[in-house]
């Protein structure tokens, strides 16, 4: 008998009832969730970046300012050390990571080396910080060693994030984060309207500001022509062109000694200023200094460079003064933010962005809503028409699936992203698979069950294992796709794997409590007569009888798609290949193509495509790899920027230096690999041999074709392609599955049933669940290539396509296989149809 306890019935209505509370604030407006309880209003959806706008900057610690700064201190150290002990020496100078110095007395040698072995300190596991060499004549080399420069760019890392947090909030920035990634690299994410470009300067530069004193012995360009003391160093000014300066290197002050710094603007001549107030220590310095060089010149250095060059026409005793600033109103005023915050101990440079408008992010939203409503309904239209009572059943549970998604994202604190979107959408036409599974389960039952009520409890049991084995291969890719990388992709990622959490756990709590409900209050005595999947109960296809054909027709294509990669290739986006992608909508008319190609070709970037993209008004605009290092590829924006501001507005910007399109293309092809290993290795676990063997054959046919697909199309290969060739695998092995589970089931059952006849007799069987599925996956997929936006159609029309090669797979590349390596002793072809079992009719296993 069918039971379900009231306890059990009532405790999933609760978790029914919950889930609705906990999503529900995600539906009201600001000021309604005001009034909610506060433990209540946090648990709501993140919505990414490229949902509400915003900019996702990657900033790398630049290790040649770490290298050059440690240089010089090594220098001015092994200085310090021999003049203060009067040893005389020569050609003291530093290149890449080592120093040089010549003794000129070699009988002072072995003395200058004692007083520089306490700059070799121990560097731990690594060995010492500095390596002391003794050469010939007298000379001396310290070379800093790999290790201690890879723990000051790790130190420079950690610092640097706060001073990057100090700087955005003094942008005026509320909505952000920061946070260290790996060894090197800051991630930065500001979320709403923000001025990307200007957001970058502020945070790619140093900004370390000291005061010293021009070295007025010879004039900047006579020391260009000659040599100048090793006490002084050449600068130049940010004059264009820019005046180089003989400064002496010993700052008597920093932008540490600032105690206040406001930008002033003079409203008469709009000449920028910056003001500013010096600490008692700073204030000290700066008196006695000016005090002794009265008539001499003072060098204000920002960045390595002039800044401004007064005059010292008197002591300057109160600590206060004014620095000249040639900048723009806000160009001061971001110097004001970055002088407050702190001088950052290297340059961050920027080796990756992704910005997008708070418009096209309003857009992908309602995009997403409507693919996602025109999905469910059309999913419910189906299920409704082929399955009546037990669809409506089937939808209720499917509304509260999503429910429960939104509930568990909004606890976890989850970010949903447009790709999450669109893994909120195939979930839809999927979740309808677990009641698939179990109906057409109960439909077999109802034959051999003494009553209606033992073949409703047979069929959830007996579809558990398979519903569970056939989620698992898409749960695994869910994962494995988590740590590929970008954001967006990692909120596709939570969504699918959420989503086959929920959809295993409404199937079978909340749907089977429904059913027990219907059983105990209707007391129907078998399927209502008005459920249509009778039509596929007698099919009798004999799949396997063209098996060779198709195998043979598949490996052909196969080797199509495999020649056709090898040869014309990949159309490969910026993830991999470096470079930008820019959309822009024109501000005024509809987007002009042809003179878009004209001017940005006139600015020298190599190869640049201008395609219309989403309305007459837009433009997306692709810029190759320059091929000069992640600043070339900022650089390169930036021009695009410079050029096209006046006449467009920017809609989506995306720069990937080469550094980041290197490691996404090492992480894709091993995140595929992983996912594939981690697959099969469970199907390996929970089948024979054999089905392992099946599945790898199949997986791999999936995604030549796959690749032959992008290849033949020319629809450009990301992140997103990756997820959905991923998705796919895991979508085609559920199918896989789903067969695999019958035949072992009938494998058990029939004993001395020829392989062809039972593989036959197990696709017929689950050929509902097959067709079904399949239709309710893409239907859904429909809806989101054709409603869901510019931005994920190519990965819409990839699952479309996936979807239905995936359901060809399992039956003919996946099956046959088993008959290639004996899974049974087949017998010969000509025997087959003596040798049917009595009990296998129809297609139907009696």
């Amino acid at each position: 008998m069918f039971y379900f306890s009231r306890w059990k019935t009532l405790l999933i209505w609760l978790v029914a009832f919950a889930a609705i509370v906990v999503a529900a604030p995600n539906l009201m407006s600001e000021a309604q969730r005001a009034s909610l309880p506060a433990w209540l209003r946090s648990d709501r959806v993140t919505l990414g970046l490229d949902l509400q706008g915003g900019s996702h900057i990657v900033l790398k610690v630049e290790r040649s300012d770490i290298v050059k700064d440690r240089l010089e201190e090594v220098v001015a150290n092994v200085r310090n050390a021999l003049r203060g002990a009067g040893v005389r020496y020569t050609g003291l100078t530093g290149n890449g990571q080592i120093v040089t110095v010549r003794i000129t007395d070699p009988a002072e040698t072995e003395k200058a080396v004692d007083l520089l072995k306490p700059l070799t300190a121990a560097g731990g596991k690594s060995g010492p910080e500095v390596a002391l060499q003794q050469g010939a004549e007298g000379q001396l080399s310290l070379q800093i060693s790999d290790g201690s420069i890879t723990a000051d760019v790790g130190s420079a890392q950690i610092r640097s994030l706060d001073i990057v947090s100090r700087r955005i909030a003094g942008f005026g920035y509320e909505n952000f984060s920061v946070r260290a990634d790996g060894d090197d690299r800051i991630v930065v994410q500001v979320l709403g309207s923000v001025d990307a470009e200007r957001l970058k300067n502020l945070l790619n530069q140093s900004a370390k500001l000291s005061f010293h004193l021009i070295d007025e012995s010879m004039s900047g360009q006579e020391a260009l022509n000659g040599r100048w003391p090793v006490t002084s160093e050449v600068l130049y000014s940010l004059d264009d062109p820019p005046v180089p300066y003989l400064v002496d290197r010993t700052a008597f002050a920093t932008a540490g000694n600032m105690v206040n710094i406001e930008p002033v603007i003079d409203p008469q001549t709009q000449d920028t200023s910056i003001a500013y107030r010096l600490d008692a220590e700073g204030t000290a310095r700066l008196a006695q200094v000016t005090g002794q060089n009265v008539g001499k010149h003072l060098a204000i250095v920002f960045d390595d460079q002039v800044m401004s060059a007064p005059v010292i026409e008197a002591p300057i005793t109160g600590g206060e003064g004014q620095i000249s600033a040639n900048f723009s109103e806000d160009g001061v005023r971001d110097l004001a933010v970055m002088l407050r915050a702190g001088a950052l101990p290297a340059t961050l440079t920027s080796v990756e962005e992704r910005s997008v408008s708070p418009g096209f992010g309003a857009e992908s939203i309602f995009s997403g809503l409507i693919a996602g409503l025109v999905a469910v309904v059309l999913v419910a239209a189906l299920m409704i028409a082929l399955y009546r009572i037990l669809g409506v059943i089937a939808v209720v549970s499917l509304f509260f699936n999503l429910i429960l998604i939104v509930a568990a994202l909004s606890l976890a604190g989850a970010t949903l992203t447009l790709p999450g979107i669109a893994g909120i959408v195939l979930i839809v036409g999927m979740a309808v698979d677990s009641n698939v599974l179990i109906y057409e389960r109960i439909r077999e039952e109802e034959k051999t069950a003494h009553s209606f009520a033992e073949a409703v409890s047979r069929g959830f049991s007996r579809a558990f294992a398979t519903i569970v084995d056939a989620n698992v291969t898409i749960f695994i890719a869910a994962v494995i796709l988590f740590f590929l990388g970008s954001e967006s992709i990692r909120g596709f990622a939570v969504t699918l794997a959420v989503g086959i959490l929920s959809t295993v756990f409404v199937a079978f709590t909340l749907t089977r409590s429904i059913v027990a409900i219907w059983l105990r209050r209707r007391h129907p005595r078998h399927l209502p007569k008005s459920v249509l999947t009778h039509l596929f109960e007698h099919a009798n296809i004999r799949f396997m009888g063209i098996r060779r054909y198709v195998f043979t027709t598949s490996a052909v294509v196969s080797l199509i798609a495999m020649a056709a990669f090898a040869t014309v290739g990949l159309h490969l986006g910026i993830d991999f290949t470096g470079g930008s992608l820019i959309e822009v909508t024109a501000k005024q008319g509809n987007a002009d193509i042809a003179d878009l190609r004209s001017r940005l070709n006139d600015l020298n970037l190599g190869e640049v495509q201008v395609e219309p993209t989403g309305g007459p008004t837009n433009a997306r605009i692709r810029i190759a790899s320059q091929g000069g290092g992640e600043n070339a590829e900022q650089s390169a924006a930036t021009l695009v920027r410079g050029e096209l501001e006046a006449d467009y507005d920017f809609r989506r910007v995306e720069v990937v230096g080469p550094a980041i399109s290197g490691e996404l293309t090492m992480m894709a092809t091993l995140g595929v690999l992983a996912a594939l290993a981690a697959i099969l290795i469970y199907i390996w676990i929970r089948f024979e041999w054999q089905f392992a063997v099946g599945a790898i054959v199949a997986t791999l046919h999936d995604v030549i074709i796959m690749l032959g697909l992008f290849v033949l199309t020319g629809i450009e290969f990301n992140l997103t392609s990756i997820a959905a060739v991923l998705t796919i695998v895991g979508y085609s092995l559920n199918d896989t599955v789903v067969v695999y589970d019958r035949m072992r089931e009938n494998l058990q059952r029939y004993r001395k049933m020829p392989l062809p006849i039972l593989i036959d007799a197990s696709i017929n069987q689950t050929l509902s669940r097959t067709i079904l599925t399949a239709a309710t996956t893409l239907l859904a997929l429909l809806a989101l290539c054709l409603f869901g936006g510019e931005v994920i159609r190519s990965f819409s029309f990839a699952m479309l396509f996936g979807v239905a090669l995936g359901t060809f797979s399992s039956i003919y590349i996946a099956a046959p296989v088993l008959i290639v390596f004996r899974l049974r002793p087949e017998a010969p072809d000509g025997e087959e149809s003596n040798k049917t079992d009595a009990g296998v009719r129809s297609g139907t296993v009696v």
